[in-house]
């Protein structure tokens, strides 16, 4: 929890939520799942209220809250229920390159039937105006990932990039939107696609890997659309090294400075 305004002598606050179960480095307990929970609750109940300026959160293991009977599919989820916000969308940052996913952590099969054209257009809107709000850049310039390779190549790899993606984008750079797309994935990135503050990537596979070759270990994963700010590592949570002091804190580091960054803008 970031810059909690009670505190002026910059003292770390440690809020104590008690553990049913012994913890032990690198075996996670399902029985403590409950518990990991309710910090994630009092740290957005803290924010809402305006006790906290922003959430920072550490790694969790998805499949262990699972076990343990709660519904988890992972952070972003949660937020969005605990702040009653009906389109989150996940970004992650590297220095000047953003990718954010029009899908998160769905089967790759899913897919296609998920984004929608309303569902596209609503992601798009938030990354939009988050990019503005949260980030001060005043005329977002995004481009759009095709869903299939080489988008679609003019409906002989799926038609979806030109049935459902290009009207999209067409009618969102009508309305004043600086959006181009949808363009071939493997070449999106790359300095020939032109300038631009964001990739939108269909699903998160297709974005994530650039961004972590380009910026692991100082990525920052970001919630949009939030009426919070969240940031979070870009890792996951290396029990085979937990307790052994080889952990890298670097991207914990960096989305700290993004927090107290995007919470002073």
């Amino acid at each position: 929890m970031v810059g909690d305004k009670r505190l002026l002598d910059k003292r770390l606050q440690i809020v104590d939520i008690p553990f049913p179960a012994a913890v032990v480095h690198g075996l996670p307990n399902p029985a403590n799942a409950d518990a990991l929970l309710q910090g994630l609750r009092l740290a957005v109940e803290g924010c809402l209220d305006g006790r906290y300026s922003g959430l920072v959160t550490a790694p969790l293991a998805k499949s262990i809250i699972a076990d343990s009977g709660v519904p988890f599919t992972g952070h972003t989820e949660f937020l969005a229920e605990l702040t009653d916000t009906a389109l989150p969308v996940m970004m992650l940052v590297a220095g000047d390159l953003r990718v954010a996913l029009a899908s998160t952590h769905m089967p790759l099969r899913d897919v296609p039937d998920y984004i929608t054209a309303e569902r596209l257009r609503n992601v798009l809107k938030v990354l939009h105006s988050d990019l503005n709000t949260r980030f001060a850049i005043d005329e977002p310039e995004i481009i759009v990932c095709g869903l299939n390779p080489h988008a679609g190549e003019g409906g002989h790899l799926g038609a979806e990039d030109d049935t459902v993606l290009a009207p999209v984008i067409s009618a969102l750079c009508k309305k004043g939107m600086n959006i181009r797309g949808p363009l071939p994935a493997d070449t999106a990135f790359t300095p020939t696609a032109g300038s631009k503050d964001a990739v939108l990537a269909m699903y998160h596979d297709q974005g994530l890997p650039v961004l972590k070759f380009a910026g692991f270990g100082h990525a920052v994963n970001v919630t949009l659309g939030l009426p919070i700010v969240r940031t979070s590592v870009d890792h996951g949570t290396a029990f085979d090294i937990a307790g052994t002091g080889k952990a890298d804190t670097g991207s914990m580091m960096a989305a700290i400075e993004l927090a107290v960054s995007m919470v002073t803008r």
